[in-house]
């Protein structure tokens, strides 16, 4: 069974959001050809290896605390704080507590 997505002007909580799936809490929230925004969440201790995307990607942390890897520089999103990367640059996430984050792709 497919996951809801948010529809056009639908307001998103991200503290709930995925609620409606059992053990995986990641979710993508929105998905059209040119975009995709995902709620990521990570656990203390979890890593997201090392990976790129083809577009430019924002990564925003909603709660917790997550220290981003990218261009030999690791640095801590906390709430509230936001990270730009550019298309096909590598970096890693790993949450330094439980944390809610963000993701938005643009792809070109």
């Amino acid at each position: 069974m497919a996951t809801h997505h948010a529809a056009e002007n639908e307001v998103v909580d991200l503290e709930t959001w995925a609620n409606d799936i059992p053990t995986e809490k990641s979710k993508v929230i929105a998905r059209i050809d040119e975009m995709e925004i995902a709620r990521i969440v990570l656990k203390t201790g979890e890593v997201f290896p090392e990976h790129q995307v083809t577009g430019p990607v924002t990564v925003h942390c909603i709660k917790g605390e997550t220290s981003l890897t990218s261009m030999g520089i690791t640095q801590t999103l906390s709430p509230g704080k936001m990270l730009y990367l550019n298309p096909n640059q590598p970096h890693s996430l790993k949450a330094i507590s439980d944390s809610v984050l963000v993701l938005t792709i643009i792809f070109k």
